[in-house]
């Protein structure tokens, strides 16, 4: 039975705004967009929904996040002044307090708070992949979860792969149509060249996307390009024997091929425009996480020169960014930038660029070609998102609305592959109480941590 959902405004984002305009839907697939009149024209016996004063929007892509870590929403605020204190402080209590079910179910939560926001693509990064594998099949969510492996000793790679290939076979048996199955070498400065290499190798004999952090602080420049740091005073003690690569985390990545059409690389704060080039010329693509760079004090990344590149929008984890809401991280993005080069770059500085950024770009990102946008035959992946609230009227324009004046909490439905995931305020098929129940009861277990 086709679907005809109808508003004030349609937002393809790949073509100009449609006013008066609507989406047909038949099964999983866009079979219609334009005005709505030419719509109903084409489908006469559809049913037929209408949100008037709104906006209906390609479901928004968050490029890069970590669904697993959603329990530690602000638990680990005191360790922002000192990102080493504060990856060792999540390491421990992920490792000693979180059971496979607490990690499970805050995975959930995470993807509640995603489809409420009207996200309906996520690629997430997890030690634990089974929980946002999980997470993504039981909220109804489209998107990658991207396996990490993590251990800086050379000596150690072999078997550290070993365990990373053990995990993926393991995932990809319960891969859907919606989810599936990557790699990822955590950063440069956690994972060794050779486990680089040996997932890299892994990932291209399997078809395998590959999400890595990089370029994301100063502790990993300084590492990579000189072997010291805060990172480099932990590895003799443990009998590491690091070497120092002499050029920057993207050069070090180049030399070692990870760099290619299947690699996303989260954060890229610290580059040149040297590594924006080996970046573009690579294939690779980038998420761009404004908000949790700033809120750990790591830096801008230079936004305004990612035009060049594929580019999506991350919200990271909820650990260093408290939400996941690619509207308000799209705004962040777009004013940081604005901020930072001034009135001369405003006319590349668009909302019509950050909005594409959250939606189209972060879906090229993950190399899902299928969503990110409204035209016919794409996957029908959707939001509605109201315009009428005394924060965004009058709305002269739909997509400088949608940047400058609104936010996830506005967003009424989320549809994924033709399924309503988000309507009348309840995520569908999902025990929000439960869940909510269980992150207190999280919290607590966290508190001695």
């Amino acid at each position: 039975m086709i679907k005809i959902y109808s508003a004030q405004w349609l937002v393809p984002v790949s073509t100009p705004p449609v006013e008066c305009g609507a989406v047909a839907v038949d099964g999983a697939r866009i079979v219609g967009v334009g005005t709505k009149d030419e719509v109903i024209n084409r489908f006469p016996a559809a049913e037929r929904e209408d949100f008037g004063a709104a906006a209906i929007t390609p479901g928004f892509v968050n490029a890069h996040s970590h669904l697993e870590l959603t329990a530690m929403r602000g638990f680990l605020e005191r360790e922002e002044g000192d990102f080493f204190a504060w990856l060792m402080r999540l390491t421990v209590a992920r490792r000693d307090h979180l059971t496979a079910e607490d990690l499970r179910d805050a995975a959930t939560w995470g993807a509640v708070e995603a489809a409420r926001a009207g996200v309906t693509c996520l690629g997430d990064a997890a030690y634990e992949g089974a929980a946002p594998l999980a997470a993504l099949k039981a909220v109804g969510l489209r998107g990658i979860v991207f396996q990490e492996t993590i251990n800086p000793d050379p000596a150690q790679a072999d078997a550290e792969f070993e365990k990373l290939r053990a995990a993926v076979a393991r995932l990809r048996a319960g891969e859907t149509e919606l989810a599936r199955v990557g790699v990822s070498p955590h950063a440069p400065y956690s994972v060794s060249p050779e486990l680089i290499e040996l997932t890299s190798g892994f990932a291209e004999s399997e078809g395998l996307p590959v999400m890595i952090h990089a370029a994301e602080s100063e502790a990993e420049d300084q590492l990579i390009r000189d072997g010291r740091g805060i990172f480099a005073l932990g590895f003799p003690a443990r009998g590491i024997e690091w070497r120092a690569a002499g050029v920057s985390p993207v050069g070090h990545l180049a030399r070692l091929g990870l760099l290619g059409p299947r690699v996303l690389l989260a954060h890229c704060v610290r580059v040149s425009d040297e590594d924006i080039e080996t970046i573009r010329a690579s294939g690779a693509a980038v998420a761009h996480c404004p908000k949790s760079n700033a809120k750990l004090g790591h830096g801008r990344a230079p936004y305004e020169k990612f035009s060049s590149l594929r580019l999506g929008l991350g919200s990271d984890s909820v650990a260093s960014n408290n939400t996941c809401d690619m509207l308000e991280e799209a705004r962040f993005a777009l004013l940081a930038a604005r901020a930072a080069t001034g009135s001369e770059r405003l006319g590349e500085l668009t909302a019509e660029r950050a909005l594409r950024d959250a939606t189209t770009g972060g879906a090229d990102a993950l190399g899902l070609a299928d969503c990110g946008a409204l035209a016919e035959g794409k996957a029908a992946d959707l939001a509605v998102v109201r315009l009428d609230g005394a924060h965004q009227s009058p709305a002269h324009d739909p997509v400088r609305a949608l940047i400058f004046s609104s936010s996830g909490r506005d967003v009424t439905l989320t549809v994924v592959g033709g399924r309503e995931v988000y309507r009348d305020a309840r995520v569908q098929g999902v025990d929000e109480e439960r869940l909510g129940a269980r992150m207190r009861e999280v919290r607590e277990k966290l508190a001695g941590a």
